[in-house]
């Protein structure tokens, strides 16, 4: 019953992990613009632009490294677009050539009372859909704001999603929404497609049975530690509501034959929300290889590191604590 009331639930932070999450290093960045791109009731959603190393963003042949757009995690609850805890991650990306933008989103589960007793189980499933619900249009709406502004700079057709946890979840679902033409996709500008998605511990959660592509899906990197508490790693679905995890959509996707790498680590928690920087490699051969190169690779790796530390799982009782 515990797992049960834990899938049901959702995406916890990295952030709120950083006191065990050591970064390896200090990084300092700045923002080379900061626009405002929505209104809300309830907030105002901002965006961080960072533009690639000068002169590393062209290839020899003159095609473009792709935009890579991150969704920050934080259990729905909390976190920011730009925690210095990801610096170094993002120094990385911004170092081989990749432009980062960084989206605020609302915190659908913030103030929100959560109660995980079997009484109250479906009504925690729906209000943690509809807190996805909430960061896929809100993401949208930052994607649309990025077409309507050329100055930017971003090809719309070289955008690649990227989150952790929570982010994760919301990018894995923009992907599923806007190959489906489901009501989110509204908000994005016609044609619009992914060209990859990077998640690192995600899942989708539906309310309409297994997730299907009524078009094909971008390529998928999918992150996840065979071990997670937080978010599932496989699925778990009773009746039509379900949480789909990377193994899960890895089988999904092998089906439909759409090129996706998984790595499965082997012990590890929720803390592959938080492992970008020590994963880079990884994500280096899915930009270049898949993405960028067009490469129809499909990989699927348990991977048993013993040079990655395996942090202490966390919990929802750890979010929840009164």
């Amino acid at each position: 019953m515990k797992k049960v009331l834990f899938v049901f639930v959702f995406a916890l932070l990295t952030v709120s992990a950083s006191a065990q999450f050591v970064a390896s290093r200090k990084v300092a960045l700045e923002p080379t613009e900061t626009r405002l791109f929505a209104h809300r009731d309830t907030c105002d959603l901002y965006l961080d632009m960072y533009a690639p190393a000068p002169g590393t963003d062209i290839l020899p042949d003159g095609r473009h490294k792709p935009t890579v757009l991150y969704v920050f995690g934080g259990g729905f609850i909390m976190g920011r677009r730009n925690d210095p805890f990801c610096f170094p991650w993002f120094e990385l990306l911004l170092k081989d050539g990749y432009r980062l933008v960084c989206v605020d989103y609302r915190l659908g589960l913030k103030g929100v009372e959560m109660r995980f007793d079997l009484a109250h189980l479906v009504d925690a499933a729906k209000k943690t859909k509809r807190a996805v619900d909430m960061g896929v249009e809100d993401v949208f709406s930052a994607i649309s704001y990025l077409a309507e502004h050329p100055e930017l700079g971003v090809d719309m057709d070289n955008i690649v999603i990227s989150g952790s946890s929570a982010g994760a979840m919301i990018s894995l679902s923009s992907v599923w929404e806007s190959c489906n033409t489901r009501p989110l996709s509204k908000g994005l500008p016609e044609g619009f497609r992914f060209k990859g998605v990077m998640s690192f511990a995600g899942a989708i959660m539906t309310d309409i049975g297994k997730p299907t592509y009524a078009a094909a899906p971008c390529p998928h990197l999918l992150i996840h530690g065979t071990a997670d508490g937080a978010v599932e790693y496989d699925k778990t679905a009773v009746g039509k509501r379900g949480i789909y995890g990377s193994s899960s959509l890895a089988e999904i996707l092998s089906l439909i034959k759409c090129p996706y790498q998984i790595y499965r680590y082997k012990g590890h928690s929720h803390d592959m929300a938080a492992n970008m920087e020590p994963t880079w490699p990884e994500q280096k051969r899915f930009l270049e290889h898949t993405v960028i190169a067009g490469e129809a690779l499909t990989l699927d790796a348990l991977v048993d590191d013993p040079a990655m530390t395996v942090f202490q799982n966390i919990t929802l009782g750890d979010i929840y604590k009164k």
